[in-house]
């Protein structure tokens, strides 16, 4: 796999089309036309989670996809796509871009003998990480680029409501590869993390995940009835 995946992501938008347990679209079908509807409002990729998903996904549309596993594992805290078996299973069911935790905590398998995994079996690595340092490490080992996905999700990081815009600056002052992801909730966030620098814009929740969206409005409407 060359790099043109890249080329065709690049400055663009990437929609992160996934349901958690227990939610109504958490069906391939599904998520199959949540992809198609992000493709027809000008995404130029999609993020997919799932074995099952990600093949739902490549039956009904060409463009790039960043595939993941979620994996809840006892010897780890690596949650993303922690193996290089579902690492290359992912790129054989058509995932041009496998996604995978970049971060500098224990893992099952040492990062450079997946991403080697992963190359060999014709897919690109895009690392999930959270701080500058760990997208240097990621980088060296062979990834092809980086995600700020993880910022926040690691006792080293950043945590906060917002997008990680330090990070960013630090990607881009550092001549970094890197796609932004994580806490991008508006289109005005999106624009921003662009002009920061980053190649592509990966947005979820706010697209995708009506059960978030509509917590968000309700939320609000409750702060601001009258005590």
């Amino acid at each position: 796999m060359s790099a043109d995946v890249l080329e065709r992501l690049r400055g663009g938008l990437v929609v992160s089309c996934q349901a958690d347990p227990g939610s109504p679209l958490r069906d391939p079908f599904i998520i199959g036309r949540l992809a198609l509807a992000a493709v027809m409002g000008g995404a130029r990729g999609v993020r997919i989670q799932g074995f099952d998903n990600v093949g739902a996904v490549r039956a009904v549309t060409d463009v790039p996809i960043i595939g993941l596993t979620k994996t809840d594992r006892d010897d780890t805290d690596v949650y993303i796509t922690p193996t290089a078996a579902e690492a290359v299973r992912l790129a054989e069911l058509g995932a041009q871009i496998v996604a995978l935790d970049g971060t500098d905590r224990p893992r099952p398998e040492p990062l450079a003998a997946m991403f080697a995994a992963v190359h060999g079996a014709g897919a690109l690595v895009m690392a999930d990480i959270s701080t500058v340092d760990e997208a240097r490490l990621a980088l060296a080992a062979g990834a092809d680029i980086v995600g700020t996905t993880l910022s926040g999700y690691t006792p080293h990081s950043r945590p906060g409501p917002e997008a990680d815009w330090m990070l960013l600056d630090e990607l881009r002052h550092a001549g970094l590869p890197f796609a932004a992801e994580g806490r991008l909730n508006a289109p005005d966030d999106a624009a921003r993390a662009m002009s920061a620098g980053a190649a592509f814009v990966v947005v979820g929740s706010a697209i995708t995940r009506p059960d978030v969206i509509t917590g968000w409005f309700t939320r609000a409407l409750q702060d601001a009835l009258p005590e």
